[in-house]
């Protein structure tokens, strides 16, 4: 512990959290053994040179993370660890979806055992949160949602916000709030995917708006209100996908007046928002009073927690919320609600989100070196790039030549709201592919391409 001192120092965090960690990292490099007895916390607050509240709140928060034990009058002493890599389940490991656009998993160590302690700290209230809870969220997570939103600039009341079960049943409920079967909801030409899938479940008629590099254009939208008369607006205006366009804040601006001219209801889907640094302000805040704002942790911290931090426009729609979740469903998972709490409140979430930002950038670089045969556009920070295929080349063709490849690929078709020839496709870079098997895979598409192109 001689060196304790200087880690807490230099540590860039609370220095309660900071002696958590040092005893976590010295469990890791063998330096405390299971059964070593640790100093009475006054005798290491004068060794460390800081007061014995930060010492007290230092175990007590190792003891949260199941690293230690405290026996009245005995001391307290360092507890074994489990090996999790040694009890992985392979099936598991190997369970992964293609079609979806998933970031690059996180490889990193010490990013790993910070994960890896807050779900150990989770476990310890692992009997009270297998109850029936609030179905949009305790206080507590919503004032961690609360934090998490700050970050893009938002900071409604806590009345406004809920934490839902992932941004496609969020979609799902406010979608039966806002509309009918048969009514019309607008969208981007191209749109995602999974809220077409939504929207058709739902009986919905989407209309797809046309789009310059920009976004939608302002004066279709102003035209479609007139004659379609729909009940919302849904966008993903923040590294779009499939396209990755980011709107500008000018287009967003010039949106929000025609939604405030004709009181049009936006879903504001930020699932990547959390992801771009120095991406513009989601529409939410221009628009407070008309936009349903879903912030998504599927891509900037993991799409298995299957949660979404939500802001109603107003608390009587945070009440329709709340109602429609719990009749869609019932709540969203307390497990995963506290350990995403938890890696908001102690830093781990945004270390997450970072990593995948490096990370990403990284893939971006590797995928603009491979492909040479195809054009295709993209942004340093998307998960994926959107290629436009050469003349002789079919989606389908190409997906049949790369399926003994571990890569995402979807059609163009699956993105348009009507019709196509498919001559676009998404290539996902994230995902369970390890950025060693990048370019490898990348130079075998490329190479695909040329092959095709030249039959």
């Amino acid at each position: 512990m001689d060196n304790w001192a200087h880690r807490i120092e230099h540590a860039g965090k609370p220095r309660y959290l900071a002696i958590a960690d040092c005893i976590a990292q010295d469990m890791k490099d063998r330096v405390l053994l299971p059964g070593d007895r640790l100093p009475a916390q006054r005798k290491l607050a004068d060794m460390i040179g800081v007061d014995f509240t930060t010492v007290s709140r230092g175990y007590t928060e190792a003891l949260s993370r199941g690293l230690i034990e405290t026996h009245v009058g005995r001391g307290t002493f360092v507890l074994p660890q489990h090996n999790f890599s040694d009890t992985s389940d392979e099936r598991r490991a190997l369970a992964h979806d293609l079609t979806m656009n998933a970031p690059p998993e996180p490889t990193d160590p010490e990013l790993l055992e910070r994960m890896r302690g807050g779900l150990s700290a989770v476990s310890n209230d692992l009997v009270h949160l297998l109850r029936y809870q609030n179905p949009i969220g305790g206080d507590i997570d919503k004032e961690a949602a609360s934090i998490w939103l700050s970050m893009r600039g938002l900071v409604p009341n806590l009345e406004r916000i809920a934490v839902t079960p992932g941004a496609h049943a969020t979609m799902l409920t406010i979608l039966t709030i806002l509309a009918q079967p048969g009514d019309c909801i607008l969208c981007e030409d191209v749109t995602y995917a999974g809220f077409k899938k939504i929207a058709a479940q739902l009986g919905l008629r989407l209309i797809g708006l046309p789009m310059d590099a920009d976004g939608i254009l302002p004066d279709a939208l102003e035209a479609a209100i007139k004659q379609h008369r729909p009940k919302a607006l849904y966008l993903n205006p923040t590294l779009h996908n499939p396209t990755t366009m980011i709107v500008p804040q000018d287009r967003r601006l010039d949106i929000t007046d025609v939604m405030k001219r004709n009181d049009l209801p936006l879903i504001e889907d930020d699932a990547y928002g959390f992801v771009l640094p120095d991406a513009p302000p989601p529409m939410a805040a221009s628009a407070p009073d008309l936009t349903w704002y879903i912030g998504g942790l599927a891509k900037c911290i993991g799409a298995g927690l299957r949660l979404a931090y939500t802001i109603a426009p107003n608390a009587r729609a945070g009440f329709a919320l709340e109602n429609g979740i719990r009749a869609v469903s019932v709540m969203a998972a307390p497990v995963s609600a506290a350990l995403a709490t938890r890696w908001v409140l102690d830093g781990t979430a945004d270390q997450i989100r970072r990593f995948i930002r490096k990370e990403t950038a990284i893939r971006q670089d590797i995928a603009a070196e491979a492909i040479t045969e195809a054009e295709f556009v993209s942004n340093p920070h998307a998960f994926n790039i959107w290629l436009r295929l050469p003349d002789k080349v079919t989606c389908a063709v190409l997906m049949s030549h790369m399926h003994k490849h571990e890569i995402g690929i979807s059609p163009e078709s699956a993105f348009r709201t009507v019709g196509s020839q498919d001559r676009f496709v998404r290539i996902c870079l994230g995902g369970r592919l390890h950025r060693s098997a990048l370019p490898q895979t990348l130079m075998h598409l490329n190479n695909q391409i040329w092959h095709l192109s030249r039959e």
